[in-house]
């Protein structure tokens, strides 16, 4: 089966004539990975990598083999070739009869049984320690359309706002459904301004895909991978372009020819706005896009007022805390932290969309006594908030002052994919002091001078240790050693941290 894309041909109207570029789109492509950045008026405001040695597997759909069902958590785990086996919760099993009745309320362990064969999707990337998460509902996803096999639903996208358009839309999609066509599909936001043609050529690629896709299902055996979303690069055509898209820059000769080819047959609007970058200067250095990944990374945020941000990022969740600085522009302190606030507003919400923050965020603004400062900064945060394409939700201000919001989780975050734990500290941030390693040091040497009879006890560790125990702390060791009756040697490891250390007994 061919990785194709499932899009059709969509009329993107031209950037007006002497404005500024709204919206452009940058990719860099390298055998070892493809990043994406898109501007908005000539600033980032979303990063993408995709390294082709750990492709994103959402969407990926898998003839999976049930390896353990667990009653008591009703959920199940599935063996789909990967290191960890994926994870399926009751909630994301759909269970299809002929009589159209689910499954809804029987347990788990009456609707698997180890060993079974499933046709799973990943709805989640595996994150940490946990593994992919699974839904057996299965979703084919077009430029136009999101095709549903096991549903007869027909939905369309929220942010169609205008309900003679969406009443349009639902009805011109029911009379291009072939009578008696199993499955349903959901008009995605790009269909807005879609002809019938497009839309009936989507629902014949998407219908294909799914034949081909069961049919493979029958021959092959579990666990193997059925189908694969398209590249990082291919996916900036279907799913990244608006029409507010002036033009997309790839500096790839290869990725280029195939991104054109991909638009001739799918997206010809798009073919005159897909350029070949050729300039000497990288690509990512002239637009800036270097120096914004490295401030992505970084844990603080400077405002231009002065003020900055610090941001968190921990398994559980993501704190953000917003601090005044060096900032007394205001007319009064209240009017100063005011204005800070309304600006971490704004770049709060670009940084998540920059560092691909999800789960649970909690935001510590400045603490604001006026009512109505607070009600137009979180005003100012929801309506920066309105360019995020990932579902999320605000929930306002605490009791406690802070805001409560939730961004839905798809894929590692930024950090996640570039940065790995820190080896010395093991992602604590914090390191143990020099004085507080002697200190354990000495304790260890005490304990093992009471159960063995060495003859001498030597000190394995890092320089800065070593001389902590040459000077501040050399008439501890000299106790040390006159209490025990034993001589203590030292020796430097080079390539030992700060924390480590070993006791040698001679």
């Amino acid at each position: 089966m061919r990785d194709g894309p499932a899009a059709m041909p969509l009329a993107l109207p031209s950037p007006s004539d002497g404005a500024a570029p709204p919206h452009e789109i940058l990719i860099n492509v390298t055998p070892q990975e493809t990043r994406v950045a898109m501007l908005e008026q000539a600033v980032v405001q979303e990063l993408h990598v995709e390294r082709s040695s750990a492709r994103g597997l959402v969407g990926n759909i898998y003839l999976g083999k049930v390896a353990r069902v667990l009653p008591g958590m009703q959920s199940a785990f599935v063996e789909i070739g990967l290191e960890r086996a994926a994870f399926l919760h009751i909630a994301d099993i759909w269970e299809h009869r002929q009589n159209g009745h689910g499954a809804d309320h029987k347990p788990i362990e009456k609707i698997l049984h180890e060993g079974q064969a499933l046709l799973v999707q990943v709805i989640k990337d595996p994150i940490g320690t946990k593994g992919a998460r699974l839904s057996t509902q299965v979703s084919l996803a077009g430029r136009l359309l999101v095709f549903l096999p096991q549903d007869s639903h027909i939905g369309i996208s929220q942010r169609i706002e205008d309900e003679a358009e969406r009443e349009s839309l639902r009805g011109k999609l029911q009379t291009l459904i072939p009578e008696g066509a199993p499955g349903g599909f959901i008009i995605r936001t790009m269909a807005e301004a879609a002809t019938e043609r497009e839309l009936a050529t989507d629902i014949e690629y998407l219908t294909k895909l799914w034949r081909d896709l069961t049919a493979r299902s029958r021959e092959v055996p579990a666990p193997t991978l059925l189908y694969q979303d398209l590249n990082l690069a291919l996916r900036v055509l279907r799913d990244m372009t608006t029409d507010d898209t002036a033009r997309v820059l790839v500096d790839s000769r290869e990725t280029f020819a195939r991104m054109q080819e991909f638009a001739r047959d799918y997206t010809p609007a798009l073919t005159d706005r897909l350029h070949h970058y050729v300039g000497e200067r990288p690509l990512f250095d002239l637009h800036g896009v270097e120096e914004e990944i490295e401030k992505a990374l970084a844990r603080r945020v400077d405002l231009k007022s002065g003020g900055y941000l610090i941001i968190d990022q921990t398994e559980a969740m993501t704190t953000i805390d917003v601090n005044t600085g060096g900032f007394v522009g205001g007319r009064s302190f209240d009017d100063t932290i005011f204005k800070t606030n309304l600006e971490a507003a704004q770049v709060i919400a670009r940084q998540l969309r920059m560092r691909n923050l999800g789960g649970i965020i909690i935001i510590d603004f400045i603490d604001m006594e006026n009512a109505d400062h607070r009600n137009s900064v979180l005003s100012e945060l929801n309506k920066a908030l309105e360019k995020d394409r990932t579902r999320l939700t605000v929930n306002g201000f605490t009791q406690l002052g802070l805001v409560e919001m939730t961004r839905k989780r798809t894929r590692e975050s930024l950090a996640h994919v570039l940065c790995a734990q820190c080896p010395m500290c093991q992602g604590r941030g914090e390191l143990k002091t020099a004085q507080t390693v002697c200190y354990e040091i000495l304790r260890e040497i005490l304990r093992e001078a009471k159960q063995f009879n060495a003859r001498e006890f030597r000190i394995l560790a890092s320089q800065s240790v070593i001389d902590m125990f040459l000077d501040e702390e050399s008439q501890s060791l000299a106790m040390l050693g006159d209490f025990i009756g034993k001589p203590i040697s030292l020796q430097v490891e080079t390539l030992y941290t700060q924390e480590m250390y070993d006791v040698i007994l001679i």
